[in-house]
């Protein structure tokens, strides 16, 4: 019974406790990049010259000053756990919707002025990013930038197939041209007779050889035809003086 006391009698959550650790979900959640800063030493107005610098930016990002304790039960909520241990010191998070490269490169060239503002690390896409890489983030050119480069580079190859292309076109159309010209003129030379076809001559040699062929042919067979019939006669005469003796 003591214990049902005791357990009745333990502190409630706060309904403003809980509704600050929704927020700061819901600020992950909507965000594509999360950068958390420590800025310890820096004043109200250096911290807003950061909020300046990020809308000069235009990456699309909040700068919040978050108190640990709510912010590590968003992130363990969340399953963001590898950024638990950076949630100690004065933490302020910036939640980036848009330009997670522009965003960096602003929080950077405000810390070149104020060494004290740090970034710890953060989220990218939904993956842990280190401090170091954090600060490699702000090395790259803006989203705007490398999307013109990317398209200058796919297009770059199709215009030089177009010109290519055109090129050879105009190439195929002036040989045709030329043909034609010369076909018209007479200065086209005939085509080639093909291989193994027999020239006039050659035909009509051919055919007088089959002719003699055949000619003497019939004359071999008339001579022998000739013998057969005279040794025929003479054999019937010779039979005929026989019956007479």
């Amino acid at each position: 019974m003591r214990e049902l006391l005791k357990r009745e009698k333990a502190p409630m959550a706060r309904p403003e406790k809980v509704a600050a650790v929704k927020e700061i979900s819901e600020r992950f959640n909507n965000s594509d990049a999360a950068l958390l800063t420590e800025y310890r030493g820096l004043s109200v107005g250096q911290i807003a010259e950061v909020r300046q610098a990020l809308r000069e930016a235009d990456a699309d990002t909040e700068y919040k000053v978050s108190k640990n304790t709510l912010a590590r039960i968003a992130v363990k909520d969340l399953g963001l756990d590898d950024l638990i241990d950076l949630l100690v010191g004065p933490t302020a998070i910036a939640y980036v919707k848009g330009d997670a490269a522009a965003a960096a490169k602003a929080i950077d060239d405000v810390a070149k002025r104020y060494p004290v503002l740090q970034v710890k690390g953060g989220i990218l896409a939904g993956k842990f990013i280190s401090a170091e890489q954090a600060r490699d983030l702000a090395k790259l050119e803006p989203r705007e930038t490398q999307l013109a480069k990317i398209a200058m580079m796919m297009n770059q190859p199709a215009q030089l197939t177009v010109n290519a292309l055109a090129a050879l076109l105009r190439d195929l159309g002036s040989m045709l041209a030329q043909i034609v010209t010369q076909k018209e003129s007479g200065e086209l030379p005939e085509a080639p007779a093909a291989e193994g076809a027999p020239s006039e001559e050659g035909a009509a040699s051919s055919e007088g050889q089959e002719s003699s062929d055949s000619t003497g042919s019939t004359d071999e067979d008339a001579a022998t035809g000739g013998e057969d019939t005279t040794k025929e006669t003479s054999d019937r005469l010779d039979d005929r003086e026989k019956e007479e003796e």
